[in-house]
């Protein structure tokens, strides 16, 4: 038995592997406002075979967020792009290329400022691989943005998943309800999930969507903040992957989930 479960540990191990390396791969482009957008691209899928999902990470962090979960998402059917927003740092050994060129070039790295950052990165992504759609995956602080954006901008997103978002924004002179102000025009599908004790941040926000595809996950126990909550590390992660898996199976299915299970 414990032979078999060694073996089944590798085999997940190496589908992971070959989903990175066959993958992944790094690109540039350019911000709304110029600055060069570092992304890693997790495309096994030919475009117009599988939407993309576009993930943004968590406040200090960088793209490196997601260097478990991309290839998790490839295994269901889906293609993605993580992103380096121009405000965090590093995360799981991963620089974050963006915000290290925004500090050389003197711009500003709040969070509001990487606004432009996530605009940019879902009109690439549409570009280059939406033709099946785009959804937009945030974390913390850019799970607030992708709110926002959906909200504001609703021909860039066809679905968001927000992870731990909120009303962030005050001191960067944002009203108490600038998220949630805009949450208000949201149409498309939404999932929005966080750690157990988070879940007054966002109740406002997810009240204010009036489309009837919204989704909530609160976990029973008490979770983690941000979509680390999908790193296998935790053991509660398999409820997350679980809960954002049933969104993303009702609302955009894919084809390809069969194909690599």
């Amino acid at each position: 038995m414990r032979y078999a479960h060694y073996c089944f540990y590798l085999a997940v191990l190496f589908l992971s592997l070959t989903a990175v390396a066959s993958g992944s791969e790094t690109v540039t482009f350019p911000s709304q406002d110029g600055l060069l957008i570092t992304a890693d691209i997790y495309a096994p899928y030919k475009n117009g075979e599988a939407p993309i999902i576009v993930l943004f990470h968590q406040a200090g962090w960088s793209r490196g967020e997601y260097t478990e979960i991309a290839p998790w998402l490839n295994t269901l059917g889906y293609n993605c792009m993580a992103v380096d927003q121009r405000s965090g740092k590093y995360a799981r050994g991963v620089k974050n290329e963006t915000a290290l060129r925004a500090k050389k070039e003197n711009r500003p790295t709040g969070y509001v400022d990487a606004l432009p950052d996530i605009k940019a990165a879902l009109i690439y992504a549409r570009k280059h691989y939406g033709k099946d759609g785009v959804i937009a995956w945030g974390s913390s602080y850019s799970a607030a943005l992708v709110l926002k954006v959906a909200g504001d901008s609703p021909a860039l997103v066809d679905g968001v998943l927000a992870f731990s978002p909120g009303e962030y924004f005050e001191r960067a002179g944002k009203t108490a309800t600038w998220v949630q102000d805009s949450a208000q025009r949201i149409k498309v599908p939404v999932f929005i999930t966080s750690a157990h004790s988070e879940t007054d941040r966002w109740a406002g926000i997810f009240a204010a969507i009036k489309s009837g595809r919204k989704v909530s996950f609160i976990p029973a126990t008490d979770g983690r903040h941000g979509s680390r909550a999908l790193w296998r590390e935790y053991p509660d992660s398999g409820a997350y992957q679980n809960a954002a898996k049933a969104f993303l199976e009702q609302y955009f299915p894919t084809r390809n989930a069969a194909r690599q299970q």
